[in-house]
């Protein structure tokens, strides 16, 4: 895939309303994929793994992890890629491929961080589960004391 992938369907007809592409990408409830168009005008499909907030030269930027679900060569089946969320002259979002090879790495390694961080909180909550559900209700029992 070319690094110069246009712009998506920068505003999304969706009956008969036009919703901006921001609103598709930071809804929790969206699973339908992403359409992007590349310089050819053929149309990839994507599947939104994660939206990552990352800084880069001190200014915060909003970044986009986009796995293709239409193959693309030159692209391993379990490979995703960081795309900035931007906007154009016109101020419609738009995506552009992430091209600074460190600022990528970088947002990959915020998403596996956060992954981390679900991961140990939903183990710390089965724990936590399965020890409620192990222990043993106490019983209140006398002891005869010496004196």
């Amino acid at each position: 895939m070319d690094k110069k992938v246009e712009n998506v369907n920068n505003n999304v007809e969706n009956k008969e309303e036009t919703v901006d592409l921001l609103d598709i990408l930071l809804d929790k409830e969206n699973k339908d994929p992403i359409v992007l168009m590349d310089e050819k005008g053929k149309q990839i499909s994507f599947e939104q793994i994660a939206m990552i907030v990352h800084e880069v030269k001190k200014e915060k930027k909003l970044f986009a992890i986009l796995k293709p679900i239409d193959k693309i060569e030159g692209l391993g089946e379990n490979e995703a890629i960081v795309f900035l969320v931007d906007q154009d002259k016109d101020g419609n979002t738009i995506l552009k491929i992430e091209e600074d090879e460190d600022v990528a790495i970088d947002v990959f390694n915020e998403y596996y961080d956060l992954l981390e961080d679900e991961m140990s909180k939903q183990k710390e909550k089965k724990t936590t589960k399965k020890s409620a559900e192990k222990a043993p209700a106490k019983k209140a029992t006398k002891t005869a004391g010496k004196k």
